[in-house]
Order: C-alpha cells, then structure tokens, then sequence
C-alpha cells in the first residue's frame, strides 16, 4: 500500500491467531456460483480473489464451501472441499492470494434447509421438520420454493461433523491458512440456533445452551482436527437470508451463545448483520452484536455490515465493538478499498447490476483489468 495514513486505525496492525495483519480490513464471504459443475475452484476463481489481495485487504474469507458430498450444497456451481480433488482445485487460488501477499480462509458451509441447488440428494437436512420462511434468492438459482426438509438423525449429526472435520483437513493441505464454519444467516447450524426451526427435545433443542450445541460440537471437532496455528473461526448472525428480521430473545442468550463459542476454541467471533452499527435487538437503543460479542466473547471480534464508509467503519474499531471489519458490496464496488482509503480517493458506489445481474457468478467486471 503506498500511504498509510498516521494514527488511523483502519490501518494499524493487528495479530489474528498466528496470522500477521497489514491492517484491519478483510474481505468478507459472499457466496458465488462459478466453480465447476463438479465443485472445483477454477483460474477465474484465482484471479477473482487475487484482486481484492493486490488492493490491500489484510484477510480474504471465501464464499461458502460445501463440505460433503450429501446435504450441505446449497447452490449449483458452488465450489466443494468435499474431495481431494475438489481441495486440490484450490491450491491455485491460495497460491494466488498468497502471492500477493494477504492470508485466504476457506469459510465451510452447509446449507441445511436453505437448499436452492444440489446434485446429490433430493431432500434436505435440518434440526427439525419445519418448511423454511421466504422464497428462495433469484441470484442464486431458479428454485420456485423450499422443499421442507427432514429431521436430522443422531447419525446425519455425526455425518455433518464428519464432514466438516474432513473439509477442514483439506483446507489445510490445500495451503489455506485457516476456516470460519460458517454459523450464520439460516443455514444448518443457525438453524439448530433459531428457535422456530428447532422445535427438537433431546440435547440439541430447546434452551440457548442446547441450540448452540451444535456450533460448538463443529467448533471443537475442527479445531481439534487441524494444527494449532491453523485459524479457526466462526460466522454469527440473527438475521438469515430467508428472514432478515428474525432476533435473538435479548442479551442473555447473546452472552450463552458467545460464551459457548469462545469457550469452545475459536480463534474469532465473526459476526454480521444489514447493518451491524444498528442495536440488536427490536430497540431504538442498545448494544449492537458486535458489541455484544466483544463483551461476551473472549477472542476477536470481527464486524460486518453496512461498513463501506470510511468513518462508520473506523467508528466501530475505535470504540472497541471489534477487532476487525469486513466489507462485502463495498469491496465488490472497490475491490482496492483499502488503497483508495488509504491515498484519500472516492469511492464507487456498489452497482448490483454490475455484479450480481443476471447471477452472482463473478463476471469480468469482477476480474483483472
């Protein structure tokens, strides 16, 4: 980066688990559909999130992964670390990054009900038996609606874990340098969390100490399962994609739910929302998430949501609500963000007709000049 500007702290250094940082803007997932029909990364792919390295973001977090070869794809063309080969596809795109200089995380997904494109099986799996809410995303396929999934057996919660497991172990070999297990927006693990899709009576239902298990059964298999300095960390959110106004019941099961997850070894709490400075429940007033991570959380916090503006953005670093941030459309509009920050210039505003129209395949307005 050729500036960086005195005493702001959007580009001060920042130490994340063993991972170095040039400064405290990352690259958020976003889920895209231009893997191979197969779930391989391809050199599109490579260049696509080489870009946002070349233009100072310090972390990349990658769009949602599938993770086995049943239930969790959630879209067509959506990329896989559910085979060798699958994780081998990647080691192009790692190599990339790497190159130019930023750490890649492979955020591992499985989509649970929110089942819009899958080539393996018919039906999907969830905590319980309950039709999701909304329609499905036209940018992500052309599903007219919903299949009502099946409830999870306790062997399907083992296959998950397995599965997760084994995605994480490719991750590694595949050279990137850590996963976020992505626990957010409705799919299979929030949806175990959320109350109206869990409706279970055994140990994973009911209280907020029992719907997190979940998460944290993932969390400690993971990380037990990968090297020490391999990050670890996790997506959380209240809203999903399919309900965007769904909230928790109030702080106590915020404080349950942190609590648990940095108890049970994440390297980060990474959580997002539309708007991630607005408070976090149905208030005018009150903590926001991230807030309410930092406070119950004991690692990292990392904020995402409506944080393309340079000000908002170092508002929420400075008043300790988190860590780090990350930046989705902002990054799509700016793929060097942090540069033009950095030098003082204007930004562009995000045009979803550029980049999410007539999919969100990535698109050559997205790649290399």
């Amino acid at each position: 980066m050729s500036q960086i500007p005195v005493d702001d702290p959007l580009f001060e250094e920042f130490r994340l688990s063993g991972l170095e940082l040039e400064n405290r803007v990352g690259l958020s997932p976003m889920t895209r559909i231009s893997a191979t029909e197969t779930g391989r990364a391809t050199d599109q792919m490579a260049e696509y999130y080489a870009r946002f390295a070349r233009g100072g973001f310090s972390l990349l977090i990658t769009e949602g992964i599938y993770t086995d070869e049943a239930h969790s794809q959630g879209y067509a063309d959506q990329p896989g670390l559910a085979t060798d080969e699958q994780a081998a596809s990647w080691e192009p795109v790692t190599d990339a990054v790497h190159e130019e200089g930023a750490p890649i995380i492979a955020q591992l997904m499985h989509a649970g009900p929110l089942v819009q494109g899958n080539r393996f099986v018919d039906r999907p799996i969830a905590p319980s038996e309950v039709p999701p809410k909304g329609e499905p995303l036209e940018a992500y396929g052309d599903s007219d609606e919903f299949v009502t999934p099946r409830a999870m057996t306790d062997e399907d919660v083992e296959d998950v874990i397995e599965g997760f497991v084994d995605a994480a172990r490719r991750a590694e070999d595949a050279g990137f340098n850590g996963v976020e297990i992505h626990g957010a927006n409705g799919y299979l693990l929030d949806s175990f969390l959320t109350e109206y899709t869990n409706d279970r009576d055994d140990e994973y239902g009911g209280s907020p100490e029992s719907r997190v298990r979940f998460h944290v059964e993932v969390v400690e298999a993971v990380r037990e399962a990968v090297s020490e300095e391999f990050v670890v960390g996790i997506r959380i959110s209240q809203s999903k994609v399919n309900d965007p106004d769904y909230r928790w019941s109030g702080e106590e099961e915020a404080e349950t739910v942190f609590g648990a997850l940095s108890a049970a070894g994440v390297d980060y709490l990474h959580v997002t929302e539309a708007a991630i400075t607005s408070p976090a429940f149905d208030s005018e007033s009150g903590p926001t998430l991230s807030e309410l991570a930092a406070r119950y959380g004991d690692v990292p916090v990392i904020a995402n949501g409506g944080l393309t503006d340079p000000e908002l953005a170092r508002d929420v670093l400075e008043t300790g609500d988190a860590d780090l941030l990350t930046l989705a459309t902002g990054a799509l509009a700016n793929p060097d963000w942090p540069q033009r920050v950095a030098e003082g210039r204007e930004l562009d505003a995000f045009d979803p007709e550029e980049t999410l129209q007539p999919d969100a395949s990535i698109n050559e307005f997205e790649l290399p000049e």
